[in-house]
């Protein structure tokens, strides 16, 4: 017979996203994730798989926690505008008590860049090529220029958001603004 779990899955997949975040995939053993879990390897085999099967329920989880910005920002009908509503959004995320600075995705994405895993390399491609897609939406609204130049920024902002992500996790809050600020003058 089938033993019930002594603890609620969310729960512990939340600290252990909080702990992939800090410290990234290879740098995160099974025994810091049963530390941090509060749960045994057993329970994480018997639940997740393995560190690889926690690590995609944490990306899943991270989605779950950024949806309502990617909900907002793709309502938002100011174009430009509402691009930049996203960059600061996206720094309030990190800002959050209980989250890490930075962005989840954004470490993952650089952490996996030249790694075999098709499984991440496959969620941090879809992720950024919706993200992609929502900037040349928005550059295309109240504008007239060509689809070439709006590629060409919505390229321009995807790395913008790449340095935002890894600003936010040294940079002061004035530096911050600043950075997001350049980035829209040039826009």
């Amino acid at each position: 017979m089938a033993r019930k779990k002594q603890y609620i899955e969310s729960e512990v997949i939340d600290r252990a996203m909080q702990l992939f975040w800090r410290n990234g995939y290879e740098s995160t053993s099974m025994h810091m994730l049963e530390r941090e879990m509060g749960i045994n390897k057993f329970s994480i085999y018997s639940s997740f798989g393995n560190k690889h099967g926690v690590f995609l329920e944490c990306l899943k989880s991270y989605k779950k926690r950024v949806h309502a910005i990617f909900e907002k920002f793709k309502k938002a009908k100011n174009g430009v505008e509402d691009i930049k509503a996203f960059f600061y959004d996206s720094v309030a995320i990190g800002n959050m008590n209980g989250n890490q600075k930075g962005c989840l995705v954004t470490n993952t994405y650089y952490e996996f860049a030249h790694s075999d895993d098709q499984l991440v390399k496959e969620e941090m491609e879809s992720f950024m090529k919706n993200l992609k897609q929502l900037f040349i939406e928005k550059l295309k609204i109240n504008t007239e220029k060509d689809l070439d130049i709006i590629e060409q920024q919505a390229n321009y902002l995807l790395l913008a958001k790449h340095g935002l992500a890894a600003a936010t996790k040294v940079n002061s809050n004035k530096e911050i603004e600043d950075y997001i600020e350049m980035t829209f003058n040039n826009i």
